[in-house]
């Protein structure tokens, strides 16, 4: 087969200075995080050199994507493999929760009556610590980090969940839209899902202040605020990445860059985006509720 049918089968891109950019962001940021979490002073100026030049990478690649995409150098081949790619990609973030919920089941389910003399290790309670206390929430031995108050499931944590599943029929407006080539549909319904996902995130800082000054409720917490940090946090770093995407993807649309038929970005960020919805129903429950 001659290159001239293999690149009318698939598009080959020109080779790209990015990769090395991205492998010199990322060692920069580690080498100064190293730096700084030894008392380097310089160490947090390197860690913000290489978060800006990793900036710098994800502006330039996508440019350089959306670009290809609008010389209609792609075909559905090659859609098809963006569409793997993304598939994947929440493929592991699903697992990456999963561990998380994972050790808070073995926690609550497991450890913490096996610590509190039940199963084969009931001989050693008196050996590890007799006055601990196996109910969850748990202090640890000694209430480690002092005493503090659960947070509940009604309140911020009830209106959270309501402005994501909002944000979930908002984004889903938007694709109907789009399906439709109505344009107004679908930038009211990004404008919709981008304040809702903001309304989300400044709803959780305020809770963590609240949690911090007035429950006590810090990462010292025993397990329990570990964990409750710790999985909280991390999905309201995906809500903030989620609602930066989804301000590309209402800028592109504002460009008209999509159409019914070409919009593989869009639906891209729809998928993280309910993928987030879905983890926080699992946070609700299992976190806040029960």
């Amino acid at each position: 087969m001659s290159s001239t049918d293999q690149q009318v089968s698939y598009f080959i891109p020109d080779p790209s200075p990015w990769p090395i950019i991205g492998m010199v962001s990322l060692l920069t940021t580690l080498i100064g995080a190293a730096l700084a979490m030894n008392g380097v002073v310089v160490g947090k100026f390197v860690v913000f050199g290489g978060l800006l030049l990793f900036a710098y990478l994800l502006y330039g690649w996508f440019r350089d994507v959306i670009s290809e995409n609008l010389s209609d150098k792609y075909n559905k081949q090659v859609d098809r493999s963006f569409r793997m790619g993304m598939f994947w990609f929440i493929a592991s973030e699903v697992f990456f929760f999963l561990a998380f919920f994972g050790a808070l089941f073995y926690i609550r389910n497991i450890a913490l009556p096996w610590l509190g003399g039940e199963g084969y290790l009931s001989s050693t309670k008196e050996l590890l610590y007799n006055q601990f206390d196996p109910a969850w929430p748990s202090h640890g031995p000694g209430e480690l980090g002092g005493s503090f108050t659960p947070m509940g499931a009604w309140g911020i944590p009830a209106i959270n969940t309501l402005l994501l599943l909002s944000s979930g029929a908002t984004i889903t407006w938007a694709h109907w839209g789009l399906k439709l080539n109505n344009q107004k549909t679908l930038v009211r319904g990004l404008i919709a899902t981008i304040t809702l996902g903001l309304l989300f995130v400044v709803f959780q800082a305020y809770e963590y202040i609240h949690a911090y000054e007035e429950l006590n409720l810090t990462l010292r917490s025993g397990i329990y605020g570990s964990t409750f940090y710790m999985l909280t946090g991390f999905h309201g770093f995906h809500v903030s990445m989620g609602a930066i995407m989804l301000m590309s993807i209402l800028g592109r649309s504002l460009k008209g860059h999509f159409s019914a038929h070409n919009h593989f970005a869009f639906e891209a960020v729809a998928w993280y985006w309910h993928f987030v919805d879905v983890v926080w129903l699992g946070l609700f429950i299992f976190v806040y509720w029960f």
